[in-house]
């Protein structure tokens, strides 16, 4: 958030930064951890593939809890920079106005949506923990896989939510609690080169 919104004592906002803060320091933390790990097991892999000429059984499960925890952490990653894709020609040639009403509605939806999937995630895990599967080579439950799926679902909600607040609560067009609506980072790549 910007320095003068946050010194303006606007609780909401102060509230909003600080429940933000947090969920970064989480994705952040389950980003480093996700990738760190699948590197150091892939990498493992390979030396003892290749120099001890034996294979690790279990490489190719830990990747997978690794791909679902990056998967979901990104996902609330890029919505909190506003890097999500976006397909914005109509959206782009409306007046700011309706560019704001269809940015809050947008990110009510969203959020909406991320919080229902969340809701079904849990359902679906609750399935796999009863069915009682396990990984063959980790002998782990296959429910574990899937403990990200939620998390990363309610912090990309949370982050479509303050969107939406942001949206509602300043005068500019918001992608994000921090990013605002615009082209100026193409523009100076554009320069750049």
């Amino acid at each position: 958030m910007e320095e003068a919104e946050i010194k303006s004592g606007n609780p909401l906002l102060k509230a909003l930064d600080f429940i933000d803060m947090q969920i970064s320091r989480i994705e952040g933390f389950m980003l480093a951890v996700g990738v760190i790990a699948m590197t150091v097991n892939t990498i493992a892999a390979v030396v003892s593939r290749f120099v001890f000429n034996s294979a690790i059984v279990f490489t190719d499960e830990l990747n997978v809890i690794f791909i679902v925890l990056v998967t979901y952490a990104g996902l609330s990653y890029a919505a909190r920079n506003g890097r999500h894709i976006r397909m914005s020609a109509i959206y782009d040639a409306m007046p700011e106005k309706a560019r704001k009403f269809l940015m809050v509605l947008m990110t009510s939806v969203t959020s909406a949506f991320m919080f229902f999937l969340s809701f079904y995630a849990c359902r679906y895990i609750a399935e796999v923990y009863e069915s009682g599967r396990i990984l063959p080579a980790l002998g782990l439950p296959v429910f574990y896989i899937y403990l990200w799926v939620p998390v990363g679902f309610i912090m990309t909600g949370l982050q479509y939510g303050f969107t939406a607040v942001k949206n509602l609560t300043q005068p500019d067009v918001y992608l994000s609690t921090h990013v605002k609506d615009g082209y100026a980072d193409a523009a100076i790549e554009i320069q750049e080169q």
